[in-house]
């Protein structure tokens, strides 16, 4: 899938991956490092980016510590296992709010994405953020980033008509991201 996202000519600096549905499967309010599934090809992409000598991170919403489901060394362990099957990630960007408590990190805002940049060096239209629901895509706009949604089966049909970009897997993503650039 490709709808035309007509980026600049010019390659990100830095990718930063939600959690959740794009690298490693959705277990919601996953507490347990024994539960990471990684998804597919995503050891690939994250080792190619690297390569390459592009930034990763890592920017995810994780209300379930705000809503008492999950405590901070439960993500934080998590997380671990996460970097350790896929490597290391230059940032990580983590929102422990609930939707009510409207902070600026939570995704579809902006924050985790304007902190992962500034913390990176870079300005924000130099970062793309790959994801696979609207929250995902909506802060990568807000921020003033590149978006391509990788779609699931939660994403809904909506997100998928109103991405700036969509791709079939992390592969593809990543791939519209360096079509065309210089």
């Amino acid at each position: 899938m490709d709808f035309s996202p007509g980026f600049p000519r010019t390659a990100p600096r830095a990718v930063l991956f939600d959690r959740d549905g794009t690298i490693v499967r959705d277990v919601p309010y996953n507490g347990d490092p024994s539960l990471v599934e990684l998804m597919p090809g995503a050891r690939e992409v994250l080792d190619r980016l690297r390569s390459k000598g592009v930034g990763v991170g890592v920017v995810t919403n994780q209300s379930g510590i705000a809503r008492g489901l999950v405590t901070r060394e439960q993500v934080d362990a998590v997380n671990a296992r996460v970097e350790e099957l896929l490597g290391p990630f230059d940032v990580w960007e983590i929102c422990p709010h609930g939707t009510e408590d409207a902070c600026p990190c939570r995704k579809p805002r902006p924050g985790m994405i304007l902190s992962a940049s500034e913390r990176l060096g870079l300005d924000p239209a130099d970062v793309a953020v790959i994801g696979d629901i609207g929250a995902d895509m909506g802060a990568a706009g807000a921020a003033g980033a590149r978006g391509v949604l990788v779609p699931t089966d939660v994403t809904l049909g909506e997100e998928i008509r109103s991405a700036p970009a969509v791709a079939g897997s992390l592969s593809d993503a990543v791939a519209l991201l360096w079509a065309g650039t210089a």
